[in-house]
């Protein structure tokens, strides 16, 4: 996996532009991988483009007896190195999941389960051992408004769990509020994935991405 994308034009100056691009000179959508499915939902199969060269995806997701539309998963493996690759050191593990779903209006005792449901996963799917160093978990949901008192309590919110005093390293939860017709996302603090659900802005060049905050914060 590549430390950042690449700018198709850096090589060569600038490049005419592409027959599939559209006439308002945005750029054509990225080709969709064979294995990622596409959704009914326009939001959740729009969501699913910006995550999909770097997260496993699945639709229509059941866990512990909850279903959700969209789930994301990926898998980082880090590692040190001293003169030679067959030399390495200091080996760590990190995982994202991401849960998206859409909901007909959101209440605090929505937000509470999905806070419950990410401790129970953490204890059903953390491997607790030296080389793992976090989990993220990331909870999503698509409404048509969102409260203003639950928006205070998620954008203040964060919970980090070390696990044996962070020996084994720690794992979080993460919040998404999402109001598309309000153009509206209210995340918790440290909830990177929000842009990834911010379809109404660009993601500009330039400026670190969701994916690139990802990144730099699992750096060792």
């Amino acid at each position: 996996m590549s430390d950042g994308d690449v700018d198709p034009t850096a090589a060569g100056g600038d490049a005419d532009p592409s027959p599939e691009a559209g006439t308002d000179g945005t750029e054509p959508e990225p080709d969709r991988p064979p294995d990622v499915p596409e959704w009914d939902d326009e939001f959740l199969d729009e969501v699913a483009t910006r995550l999909m060269f770097n997260y496993d995806l699945e639709k229509d997701y059941t866990v512990d007896g909850r279903r959700f539309g969209l789930y994301g998963r990926m898998d980082m493996h880090h590692e040190k190195h001293f003169l030679h690759p067959a030399l390495s050191f200091a080996h760590h593990d990190s995982y994202e999941h991401v849960f998206a779903r859409r909901a007909d209006g959101v209440r605090r005792r929505d937000v509470d389960a999905l806070l419950e449901l990410g401790h129970d996963l953490a204890d059903e799917w953390i491997d607790a051992n030296e080389e793992h160093y976090s989990t993220d978990f990331t909870f999503a949901l698509v409404t048509d408004a969102v409260p203003d008192d639950l928006a205070e309590f998620v954008s203040e919110f964060r919970e980090r769990t070390m696990i044996k005093r962070g020996y084994y390293g720690h794992y979080e939860v993460h919040l998404v509020l999402v109001a598309p017709g309000d153009e509206r996302v209210v995340a918790s603090r440290e909830a990177h994935l929000a842009d990834a659900f911010r379809l109404w802005d660009p993601i500009e060049e330039g400026e670190p991405s969701w994916w690139d905050l990802i990144t730099r914060r699992l750096q060792l």
